[in-house]
């Protein structure tokens, strides 16, 4: 099977990259922060939680057309098959349970299940010059930072990716809900649920003018972690049932509580 191939896609997955082009800027994302900072927060069972990508198709994704829930368990499942460490496994399961934002998103900041584009596809760092590598370049002139910046933008040489801002979806809203979440997991988990759709640093190495020493060590990790988000997939379901009792006892090892505050 042939991944990211964005060649021959239906019109739904272009057209949400191009909204995503068009909307994610630093002003945007400055104010969909402070909305996420201001959101009452709700207590969910984590097994909801992944019951509710059962509703969740993701229209920037060429590759496959299950339920994301599905994917989270084939990726899962791939990393254990590996034997990677169990914190390693569970990361791959909850990557993408950002995209439960649909929740209480609207259309209007692309945040529900018909607007997409601030929950999924690849994402850019914003306030500066987007790369020509990135997926459907020729939007990139849509986007007013874009016009606006060089490659540096608002930012300073060597700065860190986490002195950046990226741009909003369901890898900021995961890396920010597990902030507000008592768990035991390592800061390399954290960094790949930030930085997993961030193709142009990990796998087109753009960006390379604002990593630091942490950003360079962390690579590694991420890299190692796409292999099990992308090539995982396939359109076969994964028998959930038999499985979903091995990761609950996973969850409740970092976790200890099944409630997630989101």
């Amino acid at each position: 099977m042939e991944y990211r191939n964005y060649e021959n896609v239906n019109s739904a997955v272009k057209e949400t990259y191009r909204k995503a082009r068009i909307n994610q800027t630093l002003e945007f994302n400055k104010n969909i922060r402070r909305e996420y900072e201001n959101r009452n927060k709700i207590l969910i069972d984590i097994i909801d939680a992944l019951n509710k990508l059962n509703n969740f198709i993701d229209k920037s994704d060429p590759d496959i057309e299950l339920p994301n829930i599905q994917h989270l368990f084939q990726s899962a499942e791939a990393s254990r098959n590996d034997n990677q460490p169990e914190w390693f496994q569970l990361i791959c399961l909850l990557h993408d349970l950002g995209k439960i934002m649909y929740m209480f998103g609207s259309d209007s900041t692309g945040t529900s299940i018909k607007e997409q584009w601030a929950i999924v596809g690849d994402t850019f760092i914003v306030g500066c010059k987007i790369p020509n590598t990135i997926v459907y370049s020729e939007y990139n002139s849509l986007n007013s930072d874009h016009n606006k910046y060089d490659e540096m933008g608002i930012y300073t040489k060597n700065c860190g990716l986490d002195n950046c801002i990226v741009s909003w979806g369901h890898d900021e809203f995961l890396y920010r809900t597990l902030l507000n979440n008592k768990h035991s997991l390592p800061e390399e988990a954290l960094y790949i649920v930030r930085y997993h759709s961030l193709y142009l640093w990990h796998d087109k190495n753009e960006y390379i003018q604002f990593e630091n020493k942490k950003d360079i060590k962390m690579k590694y990790w991420v890299k190692l972690f796409n292999k099990y988000d992308l090539y995982s997939k396939e359109n076969k379901k994964v028998n959930i049932e038999e499985i979903k009792g091995y990761y609950l006892n996973l969850y409740m090892k970092y976790f200890h509580n099944r409630k997630l505050c989101i």
